[in-house]
């Protein structure tokens, strides 16, 4: 039987799952959108059709994070919500462009597939944005200041860059030639720039939330803590490196710069979810303050524990199917 105050942190450890994988795979097929070119048909087709059978089913995950912060967690979803309003409505307003885009470039006739892309493309960079902002702001605690507005846009530049250097990197893997070369330079350029945007995370981060810079600074997490930026930074040495090298013969190593980023976001997302452990609102309410009732919970765990294993199970199904690399774009 488990007791009444574990289940909050189980729910929390289930919705931090969600969300790393939703920023994983989402976070890939988010990238690749915010890098479609519009000048070349060609290779904007092999790239919608390297996310084709995935990006659908990747928000499921989003789906999947914000159902259990509200079943869970009411009192902290109202918060956050309040407090994230128009950028949460940002979000929805680019993942509908997204999926809107994504069915009528299929339908229409040549001359306006490239005003589809257009907006494939807007709206991924409005929802990669949209989640960086967010992001940003709940380092800040919500402030409602200039300097906290400045850090979440340049969050929100940070988190667009870093979705684009997951999807290059899967571009990287799933393609080859010239777009794979593309892809290879485009990964140089966001790893580099979010190699800064790490850096402007752990200096702010710990200046503005005193209990974060006690947990950094304080034995025995201080050690945790120093050990995932040195990894982080040992990951964007490695990964420019590796991208160096690429191409080599056969596409040998191919998938090395995916699993290399999938690895640093790892990294990060376990950086900034111990600095903030147990507050699910930062200095406003922990997680046993905003979670449900332990009856709700405990039924509610029933539920998770059989819908979670189903969603994992096909998505890797998913890919499973359809692994390798991309094919011609083909609608029937």
């Amino acid at each position: 039987m488990i007791a009444d105050h574990n289940l909050p942190v189980i729910f929390a450890g289930l919705m931090a799952l969600a969300i790393i994988v939703y920023a994983i795979l989402d976070g890939y097929d988010l990238g690749v959108g915010v890098l479609l070119p519009l000048d070349n048909t060609e290779h904007s087709d092999q790239m919608i059709a390297s996310i084709g059978p995935f990006w659908d089913a990747n928000e499921t995950w989003l789906v999947l994070a914000v159902g259990m912060l509200l079943i869970a967690f009411p009192e902290a979803y109202n918060l956050v919500l309040k407090e994230l309003y128009i950028p949460a409505f940002a979000l929805l307003i680019g993942l509908i462009l997204r999926g809107v885009a994504f069915d009528f470039r299929a339908k229409v006739h040549l001359d306006h597939k490239r005003t589809w892309d257009k907006v494939f493309k807007a709206g991924s960079i409005i929802s990669s944005a949209a989640q960086g902002y967010m992001l940003g702001m709940y380092v800040m605690g919500f402030e409602s200041t200039l300097s906290a507005h400045a850090f979440a846009i340049l969050s929100a530049f940070g988190v667009t860059c870093a979705y684009a250097l997951i999807g290059s990197a899967w571009l990287i893997m799933k393609t080859e030639g010239e777009l794979q070369l593309n892809a290879i330079r485009w990964a140089k350029i966001c790893g580099k720039i979010s190699c800064v945007g790490i850096v402007a995370v752990c200096i702010v981060n710990p200046l503005i939330n005193p209990f974060v810079l006690e947990r950094w600074t304080t034995a025995p997490y201080a050690y945790f803590m120093a050990i995932i930026p040195f990894i982080s930074f040992v990951l964007l040495f490695v990964g420019n490196a590796v991208l160096n090298r690429l191409p080599l013969k056969d596409d040998s190593g191919c998938w090395l710069p995916f699993v290399i980023t999938l690895v640093l976001f790892m990294c990060c997302f376990s950086g900034l979810a111990f600095s903030f452990f147990p507050w699910v609102v930062p200095q406003q309410l922990t997680i046993w303050q905003a979670a449900s009732a332990p009856g709700s919970l405990r039924f509610i765990l029933y539920g998770a524990l059989f819908v979670i294993p189903c969603i994992l199970a096909y998505t890797a199904f998913s890919y499973r199917v359809f692994w390798g690399k991309v094919e011609h774009l083909r609608y029937y």
